[in-house]
């Protein structure tokens, strides 16, 4: 069984999530830390709780999901998973944060693409599912045992993802919110890129952008 904890950061108020299992494993998602201060808010709470860091795991690349993961990995020396389809939006992110006004920012030190469509945080099982449409590369985490999915910025409440940043393509977004997002069971908890927390049922039958798909 896990925990999610969520942390809301850096100057487009980005959700960063920790998964944390029974033994105090746990795995960062879209780590946004941007200010000293936030880096600290996160590595005090792992030292707090006495957390044990495995992996940092994104469901896309974009600039306020990956800002915080040098961070991260120059202090534990963790691996970073992303889709591959998501490489050049995680290259973009130098140029991104120069377009915001962000200044330099300090890239990942290094990073894998996901190898298999499952793995295992401990002994809870996690589906990676591609979802292209917000960035080309985008995944969202589907967890069936527990009945929830992260998934970036695909699906909020009352809302989806934009279409209008570089590699993003609104009729990809369309097709993976119904074949992969909404498909899953009503009672399933969404934990979203920004903003709060849904389910598949609350958009089903509330969210404007689905009542006519």
């Amino acid at each position: 069984m896990t925990s999610i904890k969520t942390f809301t950061f850096n100057p487009f108020q980005e959700n960063t999530y920790l998964i944390i299992n029974e033994k105090k494993e746990c795995w960062f998602v879209d780590p946004g830390m941007f200010s000293t201060a936030e880096n600290d808010e996160m590595l005090n709470y792992i030292k707090k709780n006495n957390l044990i860091p495995q992996a940092i795991i994104n469901t896309h690349a974009h600039l306020d999901h990956i800002v915080g993961v040098h961070f991260l990995q120059n202090e534990f020396g963790i691996p970073f998973y992303l889709h591959e389809l998501d490489e050049a939006t995680l290259k973009y992110g130098p140029i991104a944060a120069a377009m915001y006004g962000l200044g330099t920012i300090n890239m990942p030190i290094s990073y894998e693409f996901y190898k298999d469509e499952h793995f295992n945080l401990g002994d809870t099982s996690i589906s990676v599912m591609h979802t292209p449409g917000h960035a080309p590369g985008h995944v969202i985490l589907y967890c069936a045992s527990e009945k929830w999915v992260i998934n970036g910025d695909m699906l909020f409440a009352g809302s989806i993802g934009r279409t209008d940043l570089p590699g993003s393509d609104h009729n990809d977004m369309l097709i993976s919110i119904i074949e992969k997002i909404i498909t899953l069971p009503d009672e399933t908890k969404v934990y979203c890129g920004h903003g709060i927390a849904t389910t598949i049922k609350n958009e089903k039958t509330s969210n404007p952008y689905l009542l006519n798909l």
